[in-house]
C-alpha cells in the first residue's frame, strides 16, 4: 500500500521588533515576510509567530505576550529590568510553549531573542536559527549552554557567520529577492540610495559622494533616527538632493530601476546588504562599501564597484565608472545568484535533511 505523505509544516519565528508587512522597516522582515510567502507559494503548511499586525500571523501565535504585564509589585522591584524587555520575554516563552505542543516539522528561528535557542530541546522537531545581525551576547549564551540541542545554524554571509563566537561554523544561506518584484528598470541619470535612515547606514557620505561625482541623488526609506535625519540629512537637501519618503515595494522598486546606481553605505558590518541584491535585480549597477557581508554579494566587477569604507573621494569615483555598466548583464547576475526562489529551495533542502534524519528509516 503507498504511503501517502502530508505537506511539509514548518513554523517561522520572526523577530518581534516590526511587524512582517510592507513597506518593510527593516531586512529581516522583508526577507521573512519573502520567505513565508515562497514556502506557502511551495505548499508547505506555514505556520508565523510575529508581532500583531503582521502578514501570514498564525492565530494564537502573536508576539504579543497574550496582554500579559508584570505586576505593579514586580515592577515596583528596582532591579527589575524594563517593563518592555519583560513584556519581549513573556511573548517568545508563551510562543515558544505553544509551538512545544504544535505539530510541526521543523521550528524556523529568525529573532534576535535567546529563548528560542534555550528551548530548543522543548521542541517536538528540530529548530532552525538564521543569524541576521553581528553577535547578540545573550544569544551567545544561549548557544553555549545549548550546544548540540540548540539544532542547526546558518547565516545570510560567511561575514556574519564569521562575527559570532559558536561552537561550530554556520551553513550560509543568503538571502534573496524577488524578481517579479524587483524587475529590470530602463536605468536614469539619477543615484539612489534606500534604506532605513539612520547614522551606520550614513546616507550622508552618499549624498556627498554624488554630489562630488555631479550626480543628483534620491534617498527613500524609513526615518528611523529622527535626530539624525534633522541634523545630517535634512541640511543636505535641495534641488539634486531630495528625500521622497518610505514607499511601498513596488514604487520604490520603480524608483530603482529608474536610477543610474543604486549607493549603498553602511558603517557598520552589514550582515547582508538586501539592498544590494534588490538593486541588482533592477538592473542597477551598485557602489557600495566593502563592509561585512556585502563584499560577498557584490562579488562581480561587471555588476558594481566596492570601495573602502568610509572613503568618500572612492565612492564618488566609482559612481562614474559604474553608469557604465552593462544593466543586461547586472540582471542576469541577480537571476543567477539572488534570487528568492534560491533562497526558498535552499532553504527547503535544509528542512527536508533535518527531517530524514529524524524519520526512522522502513527496512
Amino acid at each position: 500500500m503507498a504511503i501517502t505523505r502530508r505537506p511539509l509544516r514548518v513554523a517561522l519565528v520572526a523577530p518581534s521588533r516590526h511587524p512582517l508587512r510592507r513597506p518593510f522597516l527593516g531586512g529581516m522582515e522583508a526577507m521573512v515576510w519573502n520567505l513565508a510567502r515562497g514556502l506557502r507559494a511551495e505548499g508547505v503548511q506555514t505556520l508565523v509567530v510575529a508581532p500583531e499586525g503582521s502578514d501570514f500571523l498564525t492565530p494564537g501565535l502573536e508576539l504579543d505576550g497574550g496582554g500579559w504585564s508584570p505586576s505593579d509589585l514586580a515592577l515596583g522591584d528596582r532591579y527589575a529590568p524594563p517593563a518592555g524587555f519583560l513584556r519581549e520575554h513573556h511573548a517568545y516563552l508563551r510562543a515558544m510553549t505553544a509551538l512545544a505542543r504544535a505539530d510541526v516539522d521543523v521550528v524556523h528561528n529568525h529573532s534576535l531573542h535567546h529563548l528560542p535557542i534555550s528551548l530548543a530541546e522543548t521542541l517536538p522537531c528540530p529548530l532552525v536559527t538564521t543569524l541576521h545581525t553581528p553577535p547578540i551576547a545573550w544569544m551567545e549564551s544561549a548557544f553555549e549552554v545549548a550546544g548540540a540541542r540548540a539544532g542547526e545554524v546558518t547565516a545570510v554571509s560567511r561575514a556574519t557567520a564569521d562575527s559570532w563566537c559558536l561552537d561550530r561554523a554556520p551553513s550560509v544561506v543568503p538571502n534573496g529577492v524577488d524578481l517579479r518584484l524587483w524587475r529590470p528598470g530602463p536605468g536614469g541619470d539619477d543615484v539612489v540610495w534606500s534604506g532605513r535612515i539612520t547614522p551606520e547606514k550614513a546616507p550622508h557620505d552618499a549624498i556627498h559622494a554624488a554630489a562630488r561625482a555631479g550626480l543628483a541623488i534620491r534617498l527613500a526609506g524609513p526615518v528611523d533616527d529622527p535626530v539624525y535625519f534633522a541634523e545630517r540629512i535634512r541640511p543636505l537637501l535641495g534641488p539634486r538632493t531630495t528625500y521622497v519618503g518610505h514607499l511601498a515595494a513596488p514604487a520604490l522598486a520603480e524608483l530603482v530601476g529608474r536610477s543610474a546606481v543604486a549607493l549603498v553605505t553602511p558603517h557598520w558590518p552589514e550582515p547582508f546588504g538586501l539592498v544590494v541584491a534588490e538593486a541588482l535585480a533592477c538592473g542597477t549597477p551598485v557602489v557600495a562599501y566593502a563592509c561585512g557581508g556585502i563584499a560577498e554579494t557584490l562579488t562581480d566587477p561587471a555588476v558594481g564597484r566596492l570601495v573602502r569604507p568610509g572613503d568618500v573621494d572612492a565612492l564618488s569615483g566609482a559612481l562614474r565608472e559604474a553608469t557604465r555598466l552593462s544593466r543586461a548583464r547586472v540582471r542576469a547576475f541577480a537571476e543567477e545568484h539572488l534570487s528568492l526562489d534560491l533562497m526558498v529551495a535552499r532553504y527547503l533542502e535544509l528542512y527536508a535533511h533535518l527531517v530524514r534524519q529524524r524519520t526512522p528509516s522502513v527496512a
